[in-house]
């Protein structure tokens, strides 16, 4: 039986064209795409600047670096997302701890991180940077995380890896308002893709040129920034320990070209989970909430079972779907739950909600090509199997 997959990239022959153009350039690294895509991205996303990088887990990693994170600090982030999200604080030598999610969103609770901020500051150890998540393309609650921010003086790394495309308060995810820089991936499974990449974005002119830096071995040509006399035309300094992150050519044209549907994306994946939402009211699931502040860009489609034998339940659901052909996934698996994690001596009762939430969600297949008979199929599934 054919599998619908949970989500896929779609590439045309103008991604292809795009590509073929820069393989036929004087430039497969770093020429002139790059610096477009970035320009690109910025302008779209109302932001000042933008750092393409080879992942988005490179964007967290040199976001966390340019705001002096370090051995000695804490970041907190939500027990729901990728790893990548918490391990980045790992990568600078600092602390790792988790904020439970709220029930409804599946988001950082910002009641919770307020309640464990109070407790922090008792104990003298509040976190230098706190990443929220947008999971599954709904912004978190930006507004009132930022306001503590403020009072609590900490740093805001927005991780918009599901998001480009999505809106806050009217205003696309990404414009850095409510937060000192924003991560976006560009893995094949999100809403574009450069195959493998990342970008950080950011209104702080400082922090970009400390993330051009760090893709790039911290080497720089740029005279103003050099800390010893020129030798001549030829010069280059490495005045930073930095790493390469640098994106390509290649995958910039794709991005470039792919940049061009993605307000046409984020209306498909909203048709899509208009349907999801008008077939599945009657079934015992719960379907996505959408915060009045927010218009998700639906890079999933999570659904929670509501069951009196829950666990089981949510195991032989997902299996049948699977069996099915379906390709349901689970997104995620709680950070604080996975072996490495666990050696720090957290435990899985640590963060109830999260934990709740990881007992009952099932990823829907959601993408632009998913057709209107393959999401028909998914539904009577459901329904059947419910």
């Amino acid at each position: 039986m054919a599998t619908i997959p949970y989500g896929r990239q779609e590439v045309t022959q103008q991604d292809i064209e795009a590509v073929v153009d820069v393989l036929e350039s004087d430039f497969l690294t770093q020429g002139p795409a790059v610096p477009r895509f970035e320009e690109l991205v910025a302008s779209y996303c109302e932001v000042n600047h933008a750092v393409a990088v080879n992942s988005a887990t490179s964007a967290l990693h040199i976001a966390c670096l340019a705001l002096g994170l370090g051995p000695g600090d804490w970041l907190w982030t939500s027990p729901v997302t990728f790893v990548a999200s918490a391990n980045c604080g790992l990568y600078c030598g600092a602390q790792v701890d988790f904020v439970d999610i709220n029930p409804e969103t599946y988001n950082i609770s910002v009641t919770a991180l307020e309640e464990r901020l109070i407790q922090a500051e008792r104990r003298g150890c509040l976190p230098k940077v706190v990443i929220p998540v947008h999971l599954s393309g709904q912004s978190c609650e930006m507004q009132a995380i930022f306001e503590l921010g403020r009072r609590y003086g900490f740093a805001i790394i927005e991780d918009a890896s599901h998001a480009i495309g999505g809106k806050y308060q009217g205003k696309p995810i990404g414009n850095c308002y409510y937060s000192d820089i924003t991560v976006f991936s560009f893995h094949p499974v999100k809403i574009i893709t450069t195959g493998e990449g990342g970008m950080a974005v950011t209104n702080d002119k400082v922090l970009a040129q400390k993330m051009e830096l760090l893709r790039s071995h911290g080497v720089t040509r740029d005279p103003s920034l050099m800390v010893q006399q020129v030798d001549g035309p030829w010069s280059y300094q490495q005045i930073d320990l930095g790493f390469n992150y640098r994106m390509t050519d290649i995958q910039a044209a794709l991005g470039i070209s792919q940049l061009e549907r993605l307000d046409a994306y984020i209306a498909r994946r909203h048709e899509i989970a208009t349907i999801y939402n008008d077939a599945l009211q009657e079934l015992p699931v719960g379907i996505p909430f959408q915060h009045s502040d927010c218009f998700s860009a639906f890079h999933l489609y999570i659904v929670c079972l509501r069951s009196a034998n829950q666990e089981s339940n949510h195991l032989d659901v997902f299996k049948r779907l699977r069996a099915e052909g379906i390709g349901v996934n689970l997104h995620y698996i709680p950070v604080h739950m996975q072996p490495y994690y666990k050696k720090m001596g957290f435990q899985n009762n640590d963060f109830p909600k999260a934990i709740a939430y990881y007992q009952k969600a099932i990823s829907l297949p959601i993408y632009p090509l998913l057709d209107f008979e393959q999401q028909q199929s998914i539904i009577k599934s459901l329904k059947h199997i419910l």
